[in-house]
């Protein structure tokens, strides 16, 4: 019985459907997009491409139970019947399993090129910092994760060197959709990260003036979809991303429209299958 709770535990503490979009993003990236490697060889036949991509899975693992381990007791007030930590997992089995995973990643992404190492060594280091303090700070910790969102989808072009305009179209909407998810989030996690000091945007700002800043950041995430589209002069990728523009506006006025927590615990959802949408458009280019 003991296994299979902790079974679950590693389950549900590394979140298998987050780690499938990673995954999914950077295949249909290399497919799509990329195509080739530089010596002509049809990119699905580099094995080092699925090294990539599973070095980026186990190292976002390894962010998100890092993650569960330290915010353990404010997911007891925002979210109590979901806590693993310490419960479906043992703390300790925690630690060893974030080391493991992060020494692995880091180890596959110097047998794929020294820069891809270096990459996987930084992201590591920031999902434990973003964990440990940045989580904590108003805009700077959502900043972090929509960051290394982007990251994940640029670093196959930043391996490959190949289509690096396409790809840096999807690695912005990726970063800004995901800035958007990540300060819903935090309303939606407002209780828990009162109680235990947390300074994050609502908490610093309030309610209403958070959702100002996210109006804000859709502005500049609707600019700069549209500039770089209008650079790559593709007109179909300006229609996919037109069409998905007007569920993206329907998306921003159920965000004006939500004061309650469940309303923004549906958005975070919306926006996870607006990227979901948005990355398989990659499959018309």
């Amino acid at each position: 019985m003991e296994r299979i709770i902790s079974f679950r535990g590693l389950f549900r503490i590394s979140r298998p459907i987050n780690l499938l979009m990673v995954g999914f993003a950077q295949l249909m990236s290399a497919y799509f997009l990329i195509g080739t490697t530089n010596q002509g060889l049809p990119v699905f036949q580099d094995p080092k491409l699925y090294l990539l991509v599973f070095s980026t899975i186990i190292i976002t693992a390894a962010g998100y139970m890092i993650n569960d381990y330290y915010d353990v007791k404010i997911d007891y007030v925002n979210r109590p019947h979901e806590v693993v930590v310490g419960k479906g997992i043992k703390r300790r089995m925690v630690i060893f399993l974030h080391s493991i995973l992060n020494f692995t990643g880091v180890g596959l992404g110097f047998a794929i090129a020294p820069r891809i190492g270096l990459i996987n060594f930084a992201a590591a280091f920031l999902l434990w910092l973003y964990s440990n303090r940045l989580k904590r700070e108003p805009f700077i910790g959502n900043l972090t994760v929509a960051f290394l969102t982007g990251l994940a989808i640029y670093l196959v072009v930043f391996y490959y060197q190949k289509s690096e305009l396409l790809v840096l179209t999807y690695a912005i909407f990726a970063f800004f959709l995901n800035l958007i998810r990540e300060i819903i989030k935090d309303i939606e996690d407002r209780p828990g990260d009162r109680k235990h000091g947390c300074r994050t945007l609502p908490i610093v700002i309030g309610f209403r003036k958070t959702k100002d800043v996210i109006f804000l950041v859709a502005i500049c995430f609707v600019s700069a979809i549209i500039i770089i589209t209008f650079e790559i002069n593709k007109p179909h990728l300006f229609y996919y991303f037109g069409g998905l523009g007007i569920f993206f506006m329907y998306f921003m006025y159920k965000i004006y429209e939500a004061d309650r927590k469940d309303h923004f615990t549906q958005l975070s959802l919306f926006a996870k299958i607006l990227m979901l949408v948005g990355t398989m458009s990659m499959g018309f280019l």
